[in-house]
């Protein structure tokens, strides 16, 4: 399974540090994505990173702000996001898809946290 933490409340333009952490699998062998579902809209991928590290941007308005990492030895994904905005408002979820390559498409997760509520107050 998947459990994310670090969501909360934080003000415009401050930052939060979502962790995504696997028990029961390894990383190792998975593309991680980070997805999020704002009120009343469809979730949607937002950054994923692949079993070699490279980066696919899904959401191009994250662009410069948020960061998508992961340490294997802690078997753990990171969301790391700055300059908050209210918009960025939503629920957040990691999900996991065993093979190299990442996909944007929810039907190819293998894995998905249960998800962290992100709330940005203007």
């Amino acid at each position: 399974q998947l459990v994310e933490s670090g969501g909360g409340l934080v003000q415009s333009g401050g930052s939060l540090r979502l962790s995504c952490t696997a028990s029961g699998f390894k990383l190792d062998y998975y593309a991680i994505g980070w997805f999020r579902q704002a009120p009343g809209k469809e979730r949607e991928g937002v950054l994923c990173i692949d079993i070699a590290d490279e980066i696919t941007r899904y959401d191009h308005s994250v662009y410069g702000r948020f960061t998508i990492s992961r340490d294997n030895a802690k078997n753990t994904a990171y969301l790391q996001m700055n300059s908050l905005k209210p918009e960025d408002t939503a629920v957040y979820y990691c999900a996991a898809d065993y093979g190299p390559s990442c996909s944007g498409y929810e039907w190819d997760q293998d894995y998905w946290g249960q998800g962290t509520q992100v709330t940005v107050s203007s």
